[in-house]
């Protein structure tokens, strides 16, 4: 064919019909641009998933709308489990049948404008080169669709439905009560008074353990960093040696060092400095929660010390040096110098803390429970958040609420993480600091 019947037939080419076509039934605008093994793979993926999962789709979009008619026979979180599965495929078909549409057009209007398609090999050749980002992060794409979305979404839905003991399949159906939960949580009194004491708490004991945590490392590692202490190897390996323990054992090893009775804080130290009975770390939540706090400083400190050893020793001597010429005291090189350098490297790892502290359920749990029990309130004097998510789940099988609560913790972290982040200069250019 020579050059002038190609340009008749490409002028003559219409990127509308393509995309007409291609949105009618996904591929034959790719058989309209001549690109006939692109459109038949379109058009055999679109038969297939008529043929097969058009049905499933529509039943699983029916549960999630309906969560079911007939109790006893529909069961409501498997309905609402299938129709969440359901949306997310629905999602990856539009999209697909989106690019299905576009690439038709765009195809087209090259066509059109005198492009040649290549050859059958040197078509493969082009998309392997072009498609072999997507296909390498497609797995992980997948498995994050499957163990992060999916999840997300079913427990934020859950939010929105009277999912309780009282209220389970498959003895009865789950209902969407809209915002219901939400506007319970801080009307009624006791979910009122219980969110309100527990979310202080949590705010409370996540910036005075973080804080205190960050600080005993710094100092630490200022002190061992100094030119003047010897032994600079034993004493890191010695401050390190608690990281190495793991982190269950010695909060459960604390845990009976604080019991009121046998404790040996109280029966080795408090009794005969100060006589009396000791104090009730266990039973009072104030003295509960001052044991939490003394006890994630002490887990969480190597970790910083560690971290801010290596950046001081990074830290170049001449900037000290020049401080040191213009007659700066040591709490300006520690102010001007070392403290920018320290915070504008860790700076990430550091807000991590904070997150990480917000909802760090091990220790709560592990030392007594989230106890000592409070008056006029579903949770314990030392729960957090997340310990108390956890209580309402397996304890009181109050799943509606805990979805709430879980939904509004991740909107807490998730907005104190991103405006730390942007106001961090380590994820800026290095030339602003």
């Amino acid at each position: 064919m020579d050059n002038a019947s190609i340009n008749k037939r490409t002028n003559k080419h219409n990127p509308s019909i393509a995309t007409v076509l291609s949105i009618a039934f996904a591929g034959l605008g790719q058989l309209y641009n001549r690109r006939f093994i692109k459109g038949l793979i379109f058009i055999l993926l679109e038969l297939v998933l008529l043929s097969t999962l058009i049905n499933a789709i529509n039943f699983g979009l029916w549960g999630l709308r309906t969560l079911g008619t007939i109790p006893g026979e529909d069961h409501s979180i498997r309905l609402l489990v299938f129709g969440v599965l359901s949306f997310i495929g629905t999602i990856i078909l539009m999209i697909l049948y989106i690019f299905n549409v576009i690439d038709a057009r765009k195809q087209a209007i090259q066509i059109k404008n005198g492009w040649v398609p290549k050859g059958f090999k040197a078509s493969i050749i082009s998309f392997y080169d072009n498609a072999f980002p997507y296909l390498m992060t497609l797995p992980g794409l997948l498995l994050m669709i499957i163990v992060v979305i999916f999840p997300l979404l079913f427990s934020v839905l859950l939010a929105f439905t009277n999912y309780n003991l009282y209220n389970s399949p498959p003895r009865s159906l789950v209902d969407w009560v809209g915002f219901e939960n939400f506007k319970e949580l801080v009307t009624v009194p006791i979910w009122q008074d219980t969110f309100i004491s527990v979310l202080a708490w949590t705010v409370v004991w996540t910036i005075i353990a973080t804080t205190l945590q960050i600080a005993l490392g710094m100092i630490l590692a200022l002190i061992v960093n100094d030119s003047r202490i010897k032994f600079k190897k034993l004493i890191r390996t010695i401050l390190i040696l608690p990281w190495a323990v793991p982190a269950f054992v010695t909060i459960l090893i604390f845990s009976a060092m604080f019991n009121d009775d046998f404790g040996a804080i109280n029966r080795d130290i408090i009794i005969p400095l100060f006589g009396g009975d000791g104090i009730p770390w266990l039973t009072e939540p104030l003295y509960a929660r001052t044991a939490i706090i003394l006890i994630q400083t002490w887990l969480g400190f190597p970790f910083i010390f560690a971290l801010f050893t290596g950046v001081l020793q990074s830290i170049s001597k001449d900037w000290y040096e020049a401080a040191d010429v213009d007659g700066g005291s040591r709490f300006q090189k520690f102010r001007f110098i070392t403290l920018p350098h320290v915070l504008f490297a860790t700076a990430p790892l550091l807000i991590m803390q904070y997150a990480q502290n917000f909802n760090n359920f091990n220790i709560i749990y592990l030392f007594n429970e989230g106890g000592p029990p409070v008056r006029g309130q579903n949770a314990g004097g030392t729960d957090i958040l997340i310990s108390w998510v956890y209580k309402l789940t397996f304890d009181t099988n109050n799943y509606a609420m805990a979805a709430v609560i879980s939904l509004i913790m991740g909107l807490i972290i998730s907005g104190f993480a991103f405006y730390q982040f942007r106001q961090t200069k380590s994820f800026k250019e290095e030339g602003e600091m």
